[in-house]
């Protein structure tokens, strides 16, 4: 099955820390990519940019608007995303408590819904 692990953070925890403690963090998340790739889970991950560079787009009666920033106002942010391919989700978990932002923010695991073809 495959899995999505969300990488939600407070980005003023990125902003505290020096020079030396984010390579570290830059660091041993590649690394972890790094293990995951070998382990044969990964799929994809990415990090994305701040918050303040994204927008919202709604389409409501044919109408589309777009709106600067996030939807929701909050400390945590989605900070980045890893699909994995798991057994189940006791595995999915495991490979997410190994996320080195786990112990700066929450990871989400969430099950990707498989459409049949038709």
């Amino acid at each position: 099955m495959k899995y999505l692990c969300q990488v939600w953070f407070d980005g003023a925890i990125l902003d505290a820390m020096t020079r030396e403690e984010k390579a570290e963090l830059d660091s041993n998340s590649l690394n972890y990519d790094r293990d995951l790739v070998e382990s044969g889970h990964m799929i994809v991950a990415q990090a994305l940019q701040r918050p303040t560079s994204a927008v919202t787009v709604r389409v409501q009666a044919g109408e589309t608007s777009v709106t600067d920033g996030p939807f929701a106002e909050t400390k945590e942010a989605l900070g980045g995303f890893i699909l994995i391919e798991a057994k189940d989700l006791n595995d999915a978990i495991r490979v997410a408590s190994g996320i080195p932002l786990a112990k700066l923010g929450a990871i989400e695991v969430r099950p990707i819904h498989e459409f049949a073809a038709k």
